[in-house]
């Protein structure tokens, strides 16, 4: 049977508020909601995604290329569609992809997902990363090298941010997350689990490159600007990137995609 779509004609159609001047909603959260945009995206949301979706909202010209998407809607999740003027006027900017769906928040404390982790497992921690494509990127390199979980503090910036789901190429909806208060309670969460812990920095004190990862392995990265606070780095091993003596860092989303390659493989 083919399924059923909704058109919307009026942008004060009570049935799309959730799409409602986006830009704006976004930056003050959506009640236990988040937006997801771009074909890419929804493919994950409705394929390995461990989030459930309240309704997708389609512009009209898009729908004919997107069969495989619609295929993978569950049947009591609505299915919107507008022109593209409708759609911009309701999202308050235009919609060049004109996808969006949104999806409901799971309510996993950090504790809860620490105890579901396998006994062999590789973990990201952050500690105050605020920029959004920083988070998108460091969630597609922990997708990229198996990482099971990102851990953050609760100064992070927020991962299901519509920009942040988009860079990460809808890792964000795959790879679990859940916040800690500060990284003294994140840290003591990961020894408490067994986990070892390995601060990164450029002032840390091995090159990465002769680390051995060990069973339960935690990597902690720190903000963009400030990084690590000394008294993380005078409790936890540290390591550092090699790199030319002329300069002294690397973006923390690449810093993380290099670590992670070094870390990834599975204790033989």
């Amino acid at each position: 049977m083919k399924r059923q779509l909704i058109r919307i004609e009026d942008a004060e159609d009570p049935r799309i508020a959730s799409y409602r001047n986006i830009r704006e909603r976004d930056l003050v959260g959506r009640q236990g909601r988040f937006v997801a945009e771009g074909r890419v995206v929804l493919n994950v949301l409705f394929s390995t995604s461990r989030f459930s979706a309240e309704s997708v909202f389609l512009r009209d010209n898009r729908v004919n290329g997107l069969g495989d998407v619609i295929e993978r809607i569950p049947e009591d999740v609505p299915v919107y569609i507008a022109s593209g003027a409708v759609m911009d006027q309701i999202a308050g900017f235009e919609i060049h992809r004109g996808i969006l769906a949104i999806g409901r928040r799971p309510g996993t404390t950090g504790g809860d997902l620490l105890r579901t982790l396998p006994r062999q497992a590789l973990v990201v921690a952050l500690s105050g990363i605020s920029n959004h494509d920083n988070m998108g990127s460091i969630f597609r390199n922990a997708a990229s090298f198996g990482a099971a979980a990102i851990l953050l503090t609760d100064d992070c910036c927020d991962p299901l941010y519509r920009k942040a789901i988009r860079v990460s190429v809808g890792a964000a909806l795959k790879v679990p997350f859940a916040r800690f208060a500060t990284t003294q309670d994140l840290a003591d969460a990961l020894i408490s689990q067994d986990f070892s812990i390995l601060a990164l920095s450029p002032s840390g004190s091995i090159d990465i490159a002769g680390i051995k990862r060990a069973p339960r392995q935690a990597l902690l990265l720190g903000s963009e600007g400030h990084g690590l606070s000394s008294d993380v780095m005078e409790r936890l091993p540290t390591a550092r990137i090699a790199m030319m003596p002329d300069f002294d860092s690397l973006n923390v989303a690449a810093a993380s995609a290099i670590a992670l390659h070094r870390l990834w493989q599975p204790v033989a």
